[in-house]
């Protein structure tokens, strides 16, 4: 799960409870994270399902783990809870993403320039230890290391 620091202990204490009760609606954890933004706290879990999340699925699953996430108290500040879908153009963040996605579309940033560009489009061929091969748009291969891009995404807008 996407978080770290103070924020992962936040997440991965979330996480087993979340997961349970995911399952249990039919759903599964896409991501969870836990972020300071401004002067506000936020934990944003992130479900999924065959066919898409619909609202009903997204305030199913709040009324669902609100009980427990307060019986279980994870977080010692207010913080806001937001369940969502990880909609189009969903971040790749966890080994099983990036096996569901082989095949498909994506679109990734590097933090320092290859060649002089940063930002790179393709299909992803292949994931293995933190590898991500992509087959770019110019019918090129390239090979990096998931910790060499600042985000890697679904490219579901140019499918």
């Amino acid at each position: 799960m996407a978080s770290k620091g103070k924020g992962g202990a936040t997440v991965a204490a979330v996480a087993g409870l979340a997961d349970e009760i995911a399952r249990s609606l039919g759903l599964r954890i896409w991501d969870i994270n836990f972020v300071k933004e401004g002067a506000e706290y936020f934990l944003r879990i992130f479900i999924d399902k065959d066919g898409g999340v619909g609202i009903e699925d997204c305030e199913n699953f709040s009324r669902a783990i609100d009980g427990p996430l307060d019986e279980l108290d994870p977080i010692e500040q207010g913080y806001c809870l937001e369940v969502s879908s990880p909609g189009i153009e969903r971040s790749l963040t966890k080994p099983e993403h990036f096996t569901e996605c082989i095949g498909q579309k994506v679109q990734f940033r590097m933090i320092r320039p290859v060649d002089g560009e940063r930002d790179f489009k393709g299909v992803l061929a292949s994931f293995d230890s933190g590898n991500v091969e992509v087959t770019l748009d110019n019918g090129k291969g390239f090979v990096f290391n998931k910790k060499e891009a600042s985000f890697i995404k679904l490219d579901d807008f140019n499918m």
